[in-house]
């Protein structure tokens, strides 16, 4: 299980490794996402992942991803709040 109150990765090495040891890890994942609100300098999306299967246990986790972005229009900060619970959940009605 990840938790939410871990030290950030920084840079490319540190996102790469994470990564790697992520995708190793589950399968399975079914990803849907809302519509995102999109700013100049910054988006947020809704997302909820059914059907995930990390270390051989089902997960669902629904949560908003928060991007800021620099005049180039690159990430320069990347944070993502998230529910998790155990089991395949479907999105409620007219998610």
């Amino acid at each position: 299980m990840r938790l939410a109150f871990r030290e950030p990765r920084r840079g490319t090495d540190e996102i790469r490794g994470n990564l790697r040891v992520n995708f190793k890890a589950e399968s399975g994942v079914t990803c849907r996402f809302g519509e995102p609100i999109v700013a100049a300098s910054g988006a947020a999306v809704e997302w909820w992942w059914a059907s995930w299967i990390e270390d051989g246990a089902e997960l669902t986790m629904a949560g908003v991803t928060l991007l800021q972005f620099d005049s180039e229009g690159r990430v320069i900060d990347h944070r993502d709040y998230w529910n998790q619970e155990k089991d395949c959940r479907e999105p409620y009605a007219d998610w």
